[in-house]
């Protein structure tokens, strides 16, 4: 297979960000970071005592008990797991797909990432008959598996992992000796909570897991990097914890002072940040369910989105057409859909996905308007979706993918 990533279309520096929401600054969080903005004292490496404090709350509501000694902060989950990667040592392992972000750390620290393969069900979360295979393999091989990088509700593919899914995985990894990291950054915009059951892995083996958390996935806008980690009680987390904080110390990755307010504030979960969240998920659920049934309709496959703001899409019925149009892999695609639909939509190799395989991950936040006022206007209005501006962003992707529909089925051999 050709390779078709000239220069501008790097990995690590080109890659894609966390889909963001589109919305505007919630107010109460801007006055948050403005009180903040006077004070000269920075955070301290793995946060300060109300940012952990706040993080503790936030988990002790989700059934994950912790004390202030086992959480540290950093300035974006990236730079988390960049040091429990150095911390734990070891090869790595993550599902195929999986979000851009994970592997260029590992790789950057000079470790081996290994993909393990999905069930049908979701993605997210390692098949855990596949996840076995891969371990044999990688130690047969010489290697060193270790660490396993997973999540529940999933960027790329949008998918929640069913309870039973999730818990044979995770014993897989435990019986292999992995330590777990949970990237649980999308947990809280998962579109049908009461119709779905979302566990942490940390709640069914509390000893080998630590839980990371993006605040830029449900709780601050994404240009405020700041998240947390949740790690094992007892004398093996307290160690790790404490590498981290090393890692953390050499790198100077520490929460800025004024980001570390709002942070704080939000992990409280006040009437005004659950408020805006809940509006969010359903914004972005209705949007989602409105791209996944163009797309669908188109002839491409998708799984029906169920959290986070993307989703994900195979056009691999659709390779005539895109053939025709001189796209072949991922980065071709990538390069074809985002100009025709002036929005970001980054191939499947950026996720791990084979560079010959046409998928992609579509965000929602770009179809809810290009200002401020029309994104407002979509939190408050009763149906966003027949907003004019929501509607000729849905209209667009609809006449993208049905000219593709169309072209597939002209390009289609006789039978």
């Amino acid at each position: 297979m050709r390779r078709t990533a000239p220069e501008g279309h790097g990995p690590v520096r080109y890659g894609p960000h966390l889909p963001e929401d589109g919305l505007p600054v919630l107010p109460e969080l801007g006055a948050a970071l403005a009180a903040a903005a006077t004070t000269a004292d920075g955070e301290p490496v793995g946060g300060g005592t109300a940012l952990r404090e706040a993080a503790c709350g936030y988990w002790q509501r989700r059934g994950l008990p912790v004390e202030p000694a086992g959480v540290a902060a950093g300035p974006g989950a990236p730079a988390l797991l960049l040091a429990l990667t150095a911390a734990l040592g070891g090869d790595v392992l993550v599902p195929r797909p999986c979000a851009a972000w994970w592997a260029p750390y590992a790789r950057l620290l000079g470790r081996p990432v290994f993909h393990v393969a999905t069930p049908a069900e979701c993605g997210g979360v390692p098949d855990p008959y596949a996840l076995l295979e891969t371990v044999r393999r990688v130690r047969d091989e010489g290697g060193d598996p270790r660490l396993l990088v997973l999540s529940v509700a999933d960027d790329p593919t949008a998918t929640v992992a069913p309870p039973d899914v999730l818990h044979a995985c995770v014993e897989a990894a435990v019986e292999e000796g992995l330590h777990v990291v949970s990237d649980e950054t999308w947990r809280d915009t998962v579109h049908a909570p009461h119709d779905s059951v979302q566990l942490s892995p940390a709640e069914m083996r509390p000893d080998r897991v630590t839980v990371v958390t993006d605040l830029a996935g449900a709780l601050l806008p994404a240009g405020w990097p700041a998240a947390i980690a949740r790690f094992p009680a007892g004398e093996d987390g307290t160690a790790l914890h404490a590498r981290v904080l090393d890692v953390l110390t050499a790198m100077g990755a520490r929460v800025a002072g004024p980001i570390a307010a709002p942070a704080a504030y939000a992990l409280t979960e006040p009437a005004p940040v659950t408020a805006r969240l809940a509006a969010a998920v359903r914004l972005h659920a209705r949007v989602a369910a409105a791209a996944h049934h163009a797309v669908v309709a188109a002839g491409a496959v998708s799984r029906p989105p169920q959290a986070g703001r993307h989703l994900y899409v195979d056009l691999d019925p659709l390779r005539p057409a895109l053939t025709a149009h001189g796209v072949g892999d991922a980065q071709e695609l990538e390069d074809f859909l985002a100009a025709r639909l002036g929005m970001p939509a980054p191939g499947g190799h950026r996720f791990g996905d084979e560079l010959g395989a046409l998928r992609v991950r579509l965000s929602t936040g770009p179809l809810l308007g290009r200002t401020d006022g029309e994104r407002a206007e979509c939190l408050t209005s009763p149906t966003p979706l027949e907003l004019p501006h929501v509607q000729r962003a849905l209209i667009r992707l609809k006449s993208v993918f049905n000219d593709l529909r169309d072209d597939a089925q002209r390009w289609e051999p006789p039978r």
